[in-house]
C-alpha cells in the first residue's frame, strides 16, 4: 500500500496553483474539474465573468481554492494584471494550462468556396488567436515558473498539427505553430532554467460538445458526413469527449510527468496512429 499511494502521490496538484486561460471555454471547463479533483488551486482566465465565476464555485466545491481573472490573452497589459492579481491572490504559479483558442468562421475555407478568394485577414486572426493566444500567456506567467525554476505549461496542439484537415487553414497553421513551439520553449527553457520548469502539449482529436454539436450531427442525431468521416478513420469507431483529456492534462502537470519534456501527447482514439487498414 505504501509504495501505491507513493506512486499516486506524484499525480496529485495538492499544493500548485494553476492557471487555465480559455477558462470559460468547453476545454477549459473539463480541465479546471480535472485539476480541482487532483487537488490542485486553479485560477480560471478568461473574458465572460459570469462563465468564470460558476466555474469557480464548482472548483471550490471540491475543496480547492479558486479565483476567476479576467483579461484577453491577446493582450499583454491584461495578461500581466492578470499575474499580478494572481500573485496576490495565491503567492505563486506553478502551472500554466493554454486553453484559449479556436477557429474563425472566416479562416474555414468550405469546398463551395474558391480556394484562392478566401480573405487571408481572417485566416491570420485564427493564426493569431491561437498561436500568440498561446505565446503571450506562456511568456508572462511562464517567468514566474522560470525564476522559482519549477512549473509545468501545457499547451494545446491539435490532430491537424500532424494529419492535413481540410477547410481549417488557419487554426492547422497555428496548432503546427503551436507543436513547434511547445518543442522550442520546452528546450530552452530547461537549458535555462533546469530540470524542474517543462513544456509540453495535448493534441485532441475530435470530440463532441455543445459547441460543435451543429457541425458534427443533424437534427435526427445522426452524424453529418464529415463526422462519419472522422468516425471511420478512428480505430476507437467513435468521437471523443472532454473528459477524455483530464488523465493526460492532470499527468503533464503533475510530478509524474518530470521526465517529459518538449513533447505532445495524442488523445484522439488513434486516429493518427492509423493508416486505415
Amino acid at each position: 500500500m505504501t509504495n501505491g499511494s507513493k506512486i499516486l502521490d506524484q499525480f496529485s496538484l495538492r499544493g500548485k496553483v494553476i492557471v487555465v486561460t480559455g477558462g470559460t471555454g468547453v476545454l477549459g471547463e473539463s480541465f479546471i474539474g480535472a485539476i480541482a479533483e487532483a487537488g490542485g488551486d486553479v485560477a480560471v482566465l478568461g473574458r465572460n465573468k459570469e462563465a468564470a465565476e460558476e466555474r469557480v464555485k464548482r472548483a471550490e466545491k471540491l475543496g480547492v481554492k479558486a479565483a476567476a481573472v479576467l483579461a484577453d490573452v491577446m493582450n499583454e497589459t491584461e495578461v500581466v494584471r492578470a499575474r499580478n492579481e494572481i500573485l496576490e491572490r495565491f503567492g505563486t504559479i506553478d502551472g500554466l494550462v493554454n486553453a484559449a483558442g479556436g477557429n474563425i468562421p472566416g479562416a474555414t475555407i468550405g469546398p463551395d468556396r474558391d480556394l484562392f478568394a478566401s480573405e487571408v485577414s481572417d485566416t491570420i486572426k485564427a493564426i493569431e488567436l491561437n498561436l500568440f493566444g498561446t505565446i503571450i500567456p506562456t511568456h508572462i506567467f511562464g517567468k514566474v515558473m522560470a525564476e522559482k525554476r519549477c512549473g509545468s505549461i501545457v499547451n494545446i496542439s491539435s490532430l491537424a498539427a500532424s494529419q492535413a484537415v481540410t477547410r481549417m487553414l488557419g487554426y492547422t497553421v497555428a496548432k503546427h505553430g503551436i507543436s513547434g513551439y511547445t518543442k522550442w520553449m520546452g528546450t530552452e527553457l530547461s537549458l535555462r532554467y533546469g530540470d524542474k520548469v517543462r513544456v509540453n502539449a495535448i493534441a485532441p482529436g475530435v470530440f463532441l460538445t455543445n459547441q460543435n454539436r451543429a457541425l458534427l450531427t443533424n437534427s435526427d442525431g445522426t452524424f453529418t458526413p464529415r463526422a462519419q468521416k472522422w468516425i471511420s478513420g478512428t480505430p476507437f469507431s467513435r468521437l471523443g469527449d472532454p473528459k477524455e483529456l483530464q488523465g493526460a492534462l492532470v499527468f503533464l502537470l503533475s510530478d509524474a510527468s518530470s521526465f517529459v519534456n518538449g513533447e505532445t501527447i495524442f488523445a484522439d482514439g488513434g486516429f493518427n496512429a492509423w493508416c486505415g487498414v
